[in-house]
């Protein structure tokens, strides 16, 4: 049929069309590299498809068969690179833990279809069909054949595990991707599947995987008109292989496919062939569309529950689930996450935002989101916050409540950094958190299925979930504060013992220096028993004023104080800090009320922490500003940094060091000394690049 020679040729175009308009944004991308390599490569492959489909001659064909093998090596290798890197926030992690198998597939098949490009396949003797010729795969294309099938079948895997781990929004935005995608690597793995039952190659195969290209294309142009191929981050978990729905639908597709080509080859031609494959294809696009469809999943939720069920939710099921997902979590982060994606599924909204309130301040963050923050948290850009008003408004609130009704400046502010994706999807409601008088917070729901408006039964759900949220939410403060509590009380009750050791062993050194006298005489024995003993009494009188000064919050004595001034007669205090680059930007400043000797204390240790982290070529920069109602120093090194990990859980908690003869003392030391003052400390770090320290105290006229 006329129509199946031209296919090939339109869906290569449609296919390099594809790859060129991946390149229009400016923001690039690994991922986008891989999409435009591979598409360009899927449309030479189409394009050798329909010259050999319209070829006369059999060298012609043998000729454009042998290319193709090279061209689809080289496709599978673009793809699996875009699989590991589309959408996903680890894939640094997934090419270290897979590098090895995906340099062999990825190159291998290269290297074969390259090196042996004359020994792949060779005609079937009588063997010609009414498809035309028949041709007999070698031992190396077996092999080449079945690595390319694995390689495919892992790209679908790729893809399926990242479609898994989205939720809401997010799954929204990349669904016709995959499912694109899906389609033209289901035909494909169809093909390298019957290729490798019978080592003999048909083609009509080309035909078949034109056919499943040119859908998947129409797939992809929907997915850049919805979302313009948008990425998003998601951390897949470590699925094993037989969880994979991808494993477990293929021999079921293959079976199909397989039961159509018998009965073709027993009732049909080359034809009806070709019409057949390509209408079976386009039916299972459009299940395929339909199953992941959420207003068709929530249309036979509503049919089974007005027809069939009493209730709207089955409550004991998302209690039981709910509280089998909470099982696993060890602190607020996961509560949220785990919370954010519940009332997702249950309710049918795409988006779900939760707030929580900053213990150190009057405002929200965000601690959850099932949708793309367009203010990501970055380095130098903290997350999204609200300001005071937000938190006094929810105050006055302990229901859930439509956020669109209320016209105040508070609503609009929230309204504003909890947008909506879709125009018909409703009303934004807003589900506080509250314990008593305290507001903790606020979940914002938005984006739902068809705008579908929320019932009596459903606020009231909405309602229990946030009050079991808001119960382990302050469960696990009070668990994470009894646990700081008795690290304190046993960190207290061993100083007491430490301080004791290290008195006595001052007094022993004092003694030494004074019968240090008797041998005065000896000038290298003086010399190096006075360094000796100077440095050692120093030390332990440091650290006896440091432990001792963990017993209790610190107590100040604020006088007015110029903070350039003070760290100024730090730095004359400090000894030379040789092979250290040490740069001051010292800005004028008001005057701050303070504890000279605290605040001292405080940039001495950031200094010599700065130092420590230091490595051949070290710097340092100190640099103070005035900011608002605050003076601020910041202290910034090229050192090793600190992973965010301990930066959350250990930074400011004593015994907790990076530094092999570290005490873990005067981070925990330093913020005590800085609260006091009204003041705070924030970091930045990254391992291997450095950190920056910021210390802000108030100003003397600020109240």
């Amino acid at each position: 049929m006329t129509f199946f020679l031209l296919l090939p040729f339109a869906a290569a175009i449609f296919s390099l069309l594809l790859a060129f308009i991946s390149l229009v944004p400016k923001k690039r991308s690994r991922a986008r590299l891989f999409f435009f390599t591979g598409m360009a490569a899927l449309a030479v492959d189409s394009l050798l498809s329909g010259v050999i489909l319209r070829a006369t001659e059999l060298a012609e064909v043998l000729r454009g068969l042998t290319l193709g093998f090279i061209v689809k090596s080289i496709l599978s290798a673009a793809w699996l690179g875009f699989s590991l890197t589309y959408s996903r926030g680890d894939y640094r992690e997934s090419f270290r833990r897979w590098g090895i198998p995906l340099t062999v597939l990825a190159l291998l098949p290269i290297g074969i279809a390259l090196g042996f490009q004359h020994q792949l396949l060779e005609v079937v003797a009588g063997g010609r069909t009414a498809h035309g010729p028949q041709f007999r795969f070698s031992a190396v294309a077996e092999v080449l054949n079945i690595i390319l099938l694995i390689a495919n079948l892992w790209i679908l895997m790729n893809l399926e595990q990242t479609f898994r781990s989205a939720v809401g929004t997010m799954r929204w935005r990349i669904k016709f991707v995959v499912l694109g995608l899906a389609v033209i690597f289901g035909a494909r793995l169809y093909v390298q599947s019957e290729a490798a039952l019978f080592s003999v190659y048909d083609l009509h195969w080309l035909g078949l995987e034109s056919s499943g290209l040119l859908i998947g294309c129409v797939l992809l142009a929907v997915a850049y008109v919805r979302s313009e191929w948008a990425e998003i981050d998601v951390y897949p978990s470590r699925a094993i292989l037989g969880s994979s729905v991808t494993v477990l639908i293929a021999g079921g597709y293959l079976f199909i496919v397989g039961v159509l080509a018998n009965a073709v080859k027993r009732f049909g031609g080359a034809g009806s062939f070709q019409l057949a494959a390509f209408v079976l294809l386009m039916g299972m696009t459009g299940l395929g569309v339909l199953l992941l469809s959420d207003r068709l999943r929530q249309r036979v939720h509503g049919f089974v529950s007005r027809h069939f069920a009493r209730a709207q939710h089955d409550s004991v099921q998302i209690w039981t689930r709910f509280s089998r997902r909470l099982a696993n979590v060890k602190d607020q982060t996961g509560l949220c996450a785990v919370s954010a994606r519940l009332v997702c599924e249950s309710f049918e909204v795409l988006s779900v935002n939760i707030w929580l309130q900053d213990e150190q301040k009057e405002q929200f963050i965000v601690a959850a989101s099932t949708a793309p923050q367009t203010d990501e948290a970055s380095p130098g850009h903290p997350r999204p916050a609200t300001s005071s008003a937000v938190a006094a408004g929810l105050r006055a609130r302990s229901s859930p409540f439509d956020l669109e009704g209320v016209d105040e400046p508070w609503a609009e502010e929230l309204r504003q950094l909890n947008p909506t994706t879709f125009p018909n999807g409703g009303h934004r409601w807003c589900v506080p958190l509250r314990a008593r008088e305290q507001s903790l917070g606020a979940f914002i729901l938005a984006d739902r299925v068809k705008g579908a408006n929320y019932t009596a039964e459903e606020v009231h759900l909405l309602q229990c979930i946030a009050d079991q949220v808001t119960s382990v939410l302050l469960n696990l403060r009070l668990a994470n504060e009894v646990a700081l509590s008795m690290e304190l009380e046993a960190f207290r009750t061993m100083s007491a013992f430490f301080v004791h050791d290290l008195k006595n062993t001052a007094a022993s050194l004092n003694l030494m220096l004074k019968n240090l006298p008797e041998h005065f005489d000896d000038p290298l024995f003086r010399d190096d028993a006075l360094r000796a003993i100077g440095n050692t009494a120093r030390r332990i009188d440091e650290m006896i004023g440091r432990l001792s000064a963990l017993r209790q919050r610190p107590a100040f004595n604020p006088t007015e104080a110029d903070l350039n001034q003070l760290v100024s007669e730090v730095l004359d205090g400090l000894d030379e800090m040789p092979q250290v680059e040490l740069t001051k930007e010292l800005q004028p400043l008001p005057k701050t009320l303070a504890d000279r000797e605290q605040i001292r204390s405080v940039v001495t240790n950031l200094l010599l922490n700065a130092r420590d982290a230091l490595g051949p070529g070290g710097r340092i920069c100190l640099r103070t500003q005035h900011l608002g109602d605050s003076v601020v120093l910041s202290v910034t090194d090229n050192g090793c940094g600190m992973s965010a990990a301990f930066l959350n859980d250990f930074l400011f908690r004593p015994f907790q060091s990076t530094k092999k003869k570290g005490l873990g003392i005067g981070m925990y030391q330093s913020r005590m000394i800085v609260e006091a003052h009204g003041g705070s400390i924030r970091v930045k770090s990254e391992v291997g690049k450095g950190t920056t320290f910021r210390v802000s105290l108030p100003v003397k006229d600020v109240k």
